[in-house]
């Protein structure tokens, strides 16, 4: 669980963005919407492969 502590004659917007920021750190609105539908480890692992070959090609592109 998530505890903000607001200081004396903090703004409430200010809590709120310093909340937003620390629910996207834990990562649990990623793990949720991955968790909606299940996705066979073939097409997780072809996935990963298409990122780092994206990945790769823009590192060459970048070395020359």
């Amino acid at each position: 669980m998530l505890i903000i502590p607001i200081k004396e004659g903090e703004n409430i917007d200010r809590a709120l963005k310093r909340f937003k920021r620390k629910f996207d750190k834990t990562g649990a609105k990623r793990q949720l919407n991955s968790r909606k539908q299940f996705t066979k480890p073939s097409v997780e692992r072809r996935a990963q492969i298409q990122k780092a070959q994206y990945i790769q090609r823009l590192r060459d592109q970048e070395s020359m």
